[in-house]
């Protein structure tokens, strides 16, 4: 399934764009808390499990989602690299949203195996962040 991508720069000039955008940020609530786009709605994709403490999918993903946008809200979906939100725009284009993108380095940037930066992120980028709880569940 073709996702579009788009980079952190591009996401943030359509955010201020268009009011009706929002940025879908699926990392964990911890992640999101420690730094996260301006203006940025939390649901993650992955959560802790509270028995094990290892990671598993959010099986109230989907149902969190629909419950804050409708079908065709314009979402631009990102995470700390752009792998889980690519993952998270497969899912919710098959549920039958339409307007979804992916962010290409997400939050964090995208670096090889010697820490060198590949691809930047939102904060690498310099754009705005915010910290703290998210606005949505």
């Amino acid at each position: 399934m073709d996702v579009p991508e788009t980079t952190p720069t591009a996401a943030a000039a359509l955010l201020r764009a268009d009011p009706g955008a929002v940025y879908l940020d699926v990392r964990t609530p911890a992640e999101f808390e420690a730094g996260h786009p301006a203006g940025a709605r939390n649901v993650p994709l992955i959560v802790l499990d509270p028995a094990t403490h290892q990671p598993r999918p959010n099986h109230d993903f989907v149902a969190v989602v629909e419950r804050e946008f409708p079908r065709g809200a314009r979402l631009l979906v990102g995470c700390q690299s752009g792998g889980r939100s690519l993952r998270a725009c497969e899912i919710l284009r098959s549920v039958g949203y339409t307007d979804v993108t992916n962010v290409q380095g997400g939050f964090g940037g995208v670096r090889d195996a010697a820490g060198r930066i590949v691809v930047r992120g939102w904060h690498d980028e310099g754009l705005p962040v915010e910290t703290g709880a998210a606005k949505t569940a």
